[in-house]
């Protein structure tokens, strides 16, 4: 893989707004683009939207605004991408590449570059490479024939730069060989699964950057790898976690985001087993961030995409130590939004509502005590439940890892 570049790119964003999305959606999703971007190591300079019934099917965005960002491009030369908000068709990125002449990355490319970037494990790597090539396979005369001038930066890690793969029976066989390397490393984690013994499982899922594995952190000990990055975690990794006097296994697994590239979600369907095959899950919200009820209903969906059956679900709203709210003058007559709300306002929201809920700060160790025997009494529920005959008190019970 082509090493990162030092200097952060510039590059500009740009986005449709659809008849189904409010001005505040579409800027928020631009903001997930934008730090998606800086994850990626690009530095965002500006921003364009058009409002349109849908994406223009030749170049995403109409022709007019086309030349309002080629002309821009004119003025700011050190401007080396443009990035939009949607994943492209391979005619869209040809014919905007033909236009634009500069790098023209969607969203999906720039998700798959930022996996590129974070896989550490073989496993990771051989997901990620998967999905790299089922993405550039409809798109290789569009990648190929730009090759000599393009020669790195974000979009272009991984598989890409591969001269001797401009053939589609080649890119086909190597798709096909990930495909079974991965069936044997996965056929190697369902073994590891089943060694696990009888212990409840429990998954952590949410949103990415929510702080899941500072949570995995401070419930396990252990030094699972945390950072105020989108999708800081890639393997699933496996602890062992004791409270009390009741032992189970908590499975930190890769956080998800809107449009999640369907590439990704079939090569990360082994990781997402540890979803699957969990017998509670543990929703992390970050409480925080201003857009979190949309990022819960993400969650959902993809969970319900990999898992239709019921499990009992605690929700975690964490980072309660960042919550700001804007207090709302008495003489103020417009209506109240969430942003009005206080903590506690919130607090008597979600705690009405039949699923366990619990408001903590892993950071900071916030409402801690509370939020560990919440997770020992609904563990110990699913334990009963499975276990009526057997005791579950294990006074013996050694930590371990799994990864």
């Amino acid at each position: 893989m082509i090493e990162t570049q030092k200097d952060l790119e510039k590059v500009v964003l740009v986005a449709v707004r659809t008849p189904d999305l409010t001005d505040a959606e579409v800027l928020e999703h631009l903001d997930e683009l934008a730090f998606l971007a800086e994850t990626a190591g690009a530095e965002p300079v500006k921003r364009f939207t058009q409002n349109l019934t849908m994406a223009d099917k030749r170049t995403y965005v109409g022709s007019g605004k086309v030349e309002e960002i080629v002309d821009y491009l004119k003025v700011h030369e050190d401007v080396t991408g443009v990035i939009f908000d949607d994943e492209l068709s391979p005619s869209q990125l040809k014919n905007l590449e033909g236009t634009i002449k500069r790098r023209v990355l969607d969203r999906t490319n720039l998700i798959l570059d930022i996996f590129a970037s974070r896989a550490r494990t073989a496993h990771a790597k051989t997901q990620v490479e998967l999905a790299q090539y089922q993405y550039l396979l409809p798109r290789l005369t569009r990648m190929w024939t730009h090759l000599e001038r393009q020669r790195g930066g974000i979009g272009m890690r991984g598989p890409g730069e591969k001269e001797i793969e401009t053939d589609r029976r080649i890119i086909r066989d190597i798709i096909a060989k990930l495909k079974k390397d991965l069936e044997k490393i996965d056929k190697q984690k369902a073994t590891q699964r089943k060694n696990r013994g009888k212990m409840v499982r429990v998954a952590l899922v949410g949103y990415t950057n929510v702080g899941k594995s500072t949570l995995m952190n401070a419930l396990s000990k252990s030094e699972v790898f945390a950072e105020n990055k989108l999708f800081a975690t890639l393997d699933t990794t496996v602890r062992k976690v004791v409270i009390g006097n009741l032992p189970f296994l908590l499975a930190d697994t890769v956080g998800f985001i809107r449009k999640l590239p369907h590439h990704l979600v079939e090569s990360f369907k082994s990781t997402l087993d540890e979803v699957r095959e969990a017998d509670m899950l543990m929703h992390i919200v970050d409480i925080s961030h201003p857009g979190f009820e949309q990022q819960i209903d993400v969650v959902n969906n993809t969970l319900r995409e990999i898992d239709d059956r019921e499990k009992p679900v605690i929700m975690v709203f964490n980072k309660v130590d960042a919550y700001n709210y804007i207090a709302k003058d008495e003489d103020d007559l417009t209506p109240v939004t969430k942003q009005n709300l206080t903590l506690d306002d919130l607090k008597k929201t979600w705690m009405a509502k039949d699923t366990p809920s619990i408001f903590i700060s892993a950071l900071e160790k916030t409402n801690f005590d509370e939020f560990k025997e919440t997770l020992y009494q609904e563990v110990l529920k699913v334990h009963v439940t499975r276990f009526p005959y057997n005791d579950f008190l294990y006074p013996d019970v050694e930590e371990e890892d799994e990864e």
